[in-house]
């Protein structure tokens, strides 16, 4: 997949930034000594962490070294480490692991989420957010433009990706290993401005590795196509600014902290 894109990325920083503010105003620890930001980005919500608890060791973790090189910049005081966050494992046991908008973008997440869990210690918390708006049409109207086009059997991966589950299947996988897990989900109305906003914001994120396997000129026809898709849902208003529904859930599951230990394999 081609470089991160931090300043495209960070252009919507505000509207992106209200779901982490979220999540975290949602963490109810004191005190943790030991925070990850597992997929930190450009480390703008790393920061945050570290505001609200300013003597915890924090660590970013992230597999882009542009982003990394922005959050270094703004952050030289956080530890930052640069890995793919799917392979990720703590030499010592966290209080928290916080990921925003990141985990999306890993496979398999019947065997990632419970690990994640088992990565904190005993009644330490995994906290997530993750983008679920795969079945709107920002995200619809990909698979339409892959079908319309030439490049339909090459893009064929990328048709129809819907990378999170439904809240209770995450609620069903961890009550196992928690003591409490909360799961819900919020659509955010995100009013955007500028020309053809949506498809800035999804050519920054969702976009990224479709246009990745398309040459300069075939990448130029796929967003014409698209665009136009997207144009036609997300219309922009008398005030020239666009509507932009956004649906996003959230967990955060407090590791079982009851008599010995439970594992997933433990009914």
């Amino acid at each position: 997949m081609a470089a991160w894109d931090p300043s495209a990325y960070l252009a919507f920083a505000g509207p992106r930034l209200q779901p982490a503010l979220d999540l975290l105003a949602a963490v109810d620890l004191d005190g943790p000594g030991n925070i990850v930001d597992l997929g930190c980005g450009a480390g703008n919500v790393t920061g945050l962490l570290a505001e609200r608890w300013p003597e915890a060791r924090i660590t970013g973790i992230d597999s882009s070294p542009e982003m990394l090189a922005e959050a270094r910049a703004a952050h030289p005081e956080i530890i930052w480490i640069e890995a793919d966050i799917g392979a990720w494992s703590a030499e010592t046991p966290p209080d928290l692991i916080f990921s925003t908008a990141a985990l999306h973008w890993l496979p398999d997440h019947a065997r990632l989420f419970p690990r994640l869990v088992e990565s904190v210690r005993p009644d330490g918390v995994l906290a997530v957010q993750m983008p679920r708006n795969f079945d709107e049409p920002s995200h619809t109207a990909i698979t339409e433009a892959i079908d319309a086009g030439p490049w339909r059997d090459r893009l064929a991966d990328r048709r129809h990706r819907r990378p999170v589950a439904e809240p209770d299947v995450y609620r069903a996988m961890l009550a196992p290993l928690t003591d409490r897990i909360d799961v819900w989900e919020t659509v955010y109305e995100h009013v955007l401005e500028g020309d053809d906003p949506v498809v800035r914001w999804t050519r920054s994120t969702a976009l990224r590795p479709v246009l990745d396997q398309l040459d300069a000129d075939e990448q130029t026809a796929f967003l014409v196509d698209y665009a136009a898709r997207v144009g036609a849902a997300y219309p922009r208003r008398a005030d020239g600014t666009t509507l932009f529904p956004f649906r996003r859930l959230f967990i955060i599951a407090r590791r079982y902290t009851g008599p010995g230990s439970r594992s997933r394999d433990e009914g």
